[in-house]
This record gives C-alpha cells, sequence and structure tokens, in this order.
C-alpha cells in the first residue's frame, strides 16, 4: 500500500504505556529518551492506556520515577473517562471490579461495598488480575442479572498483556464471560473503543486525523485508532508477535520501538505500510 499521508500532518501523539514505555516496571531502551525529545520539540501528548490497576496519579508518579516528566493531566485511563461519564450520568449505584488503587477515581460516587449481589444500576469491570476468582466473576454476574437495566460497562477490551511472568488475560475476556452470560452488550470505555482515542485527541485540542496512536497491541491499539480516524503506529516491543504483521490491521508505521519515533516523525514522508 503506498504511502497516503505527508508524516507533518501529524501533529501529536498518543502513547500506550505498558509495552511501549516500558515493561512491567523496566523501561524500553530509549523510551526516556524519545519522550524527553517529544517534549523538546513542543509535540503535543497524552499517555493513553487500558491500564485499570492504579490510578492517574500512580501512574505519574511511576513515569517520574522512570525519568519522564508526565503531570496526572497527561494521562487518560478508562477508570478516570468512566468516572467522569459517571458524574453526569442517571443517578444510580455503581459496582467496581477494579484493583483497589483505581478506587480513587471513583471518590464521591455511590459505590457498592464489595460484596453486594444486588442494586447495581453500574456495573464496572476492569483489570482484576489474578484477584479473579468464580465467586468474584458470579457476583459480577448476579449484580447484571439481578437488574435487567445494569449496565455493564469495561474498561477497555484489551484481550491480554504482557506481564513480567509472561503474557496474561487482560479485561476483554471477564467482559465477554459476562455478556455471554447476561446477553448485556458491554459500553467499552478505553481501547478500542473510539471515544477513548477521540477524546484524547480532544484533550490534546486537536482532530483525530492529526494525531498518531503508538502502541503494541495491533487491534487495540492501532485498530481501534485508525477505525476512529486517527493514524496508529505499531511498536515490536512489549506484547508484539510477528504474526501481528499478517493480520487484517494494516499500521500506518511499524517501529522497532519508541526510540525510532524521532527519526521516523522527521522523515519527509511516511504513510500506510511503512516498515
Amino acid at each position: 500500500m503506498p504511502p497516503s499521508h505527508a508524516v507533518r500532518a501529524m501533529r501529536g501523539v498518543l502513547f500506550d504505556m505498558d509495552g511501549v514505555i516500558y515493561n512491567d516496571d523496566r523501561p524500553i531502551a530509549g523510551a526516556v529518551e524519545t519522550i524527553e525529545w517529544v517534549q523538546a520539540q513542543d509535540i503535543p501528548h497524552l499517555f493513553l492506556t487500558n491500564t485499570t490497576s492504579k490510578s492517574c496519579a500512580a501512574l505519574s508518579e511511576k513515569l517520574q520515577g522512570l525519568g519522564i516528566r508526565a503531570a496526572e493531566t497527561q494521562i487518560l485511563t478508562p477508570a478516570a473517562a468512566v468516572a467522569k461519564w459517571l458524574r453526569t450520568a442517571p443517578a444510580g449505584q455503581i459496582a467496581l471490579f477494579v484493583r483497589q488503587a483505581a478506587w480513587r477515581e471513583f471518590a464521591g460516587l455511590p459505590c457498592l461495598p464489595e460484596d453486594a449481589e444486588r442494586g447495581a444500576a453500574y456495573v464496572i469491570v476492569g483489570d482484576l488480575g489474578d484477584l479473579w476468582d468464580y465467586r468474584t466473576l458470579n457476583r459480577a454476574f448476579r449484580l447484571l442479572h439481578n437488574n435487567r437495566d445494569a449496565e455493564l460497562v469495561a474498561l477497555g477490551m484489551t484481550r491480554y498483556w504482557l506481564a513480567s511472568d509472561g503474557l496474561s488475560l487482560d479485561v476483554a475476556p471477564f467482559v465477554a464471560a459476562l455478556q455471554h452470560a447476561t446477553g448485556r452488550v458491554p459500553l467499552v470505555f478505553g481501547k478500542p473503543a473510539a471515544r477513548f482515542f477521540l477524546a484524547g485527541a480532544e484533550r490534546l485540542g486537536l482532530e483525530g486525523r492529526e494525531v498518531l496512536m503508538i502502541g503494541d497491541d495491533i487491534v487495540a491499539d492501532v485498530g481501534g485508532a485508525q477505525a476512529a480516524g486517527l493514524k496508529g503506529a505499531l511498536v515490536k516491543t512489549g506484547k508484539f508477535h510477528p504474526g501481528d504483521l499478517e493480520g487484517t490491521v494494516r499500521p500506518d508505521a511499524v517501529l522497532d520501538s519508541i526510540a525510532d519515533l524521532p527519526s521516523w516523525w522527521n522523515r519527509p514522508s511516511a504513510g500506510a505500510g511503512d516498515r
């Protein structure tokens, strides 16, 4: 596929975090220097992640601990996005299936006790990791089953991620189980939902077509961004697999790592299929 746009048309960048900037607690080579370059060039940027195990404040602290300047307002998570939405949505009790660290985003909202099985208007499902068990998943099912009008809200639909001990299930498989059991179609906040990418572009003050999303997930990061009208770049770090390049999603760029962004950005032109 021939180049379809000049790189100069890109004005802003959305960075996925896990697998792009770091793996677990280890920075990816060149990531710190690349973010410093982006900041020195005054390129509008935002850290957009499906992580729901930490608050925006905690993620900001993590980036700064790696040597990356990132204010809390420069990070967009599904938990932060859905909490903002809930504050203007019809009132109702909220059942949270997220790690304790992410509860901070929902401060001031009417959240049910962690053992409740009735009364939820919204069932929020995020990344519980190894805290998932049959009883917990069944409680989420009961909350939905006991209120036919309850919304199933997914904090992203990422299938799996690269943990320190290998690939691990993410949010999507658990949401899919609840959807299958209840017939409830999830309302998705996070990748690959278009509203999440467009919220990031809006926060940068840019149109979607002016923004490049960089991620290691060919479906949730690249495919989701492209479906929302953004450009998508795939990095060969994190959970990247060579087979990702053989599917139906065609990245606008493929980079060995985030360290290659400055040289790619400064090319006279770059387009779909660049590898």
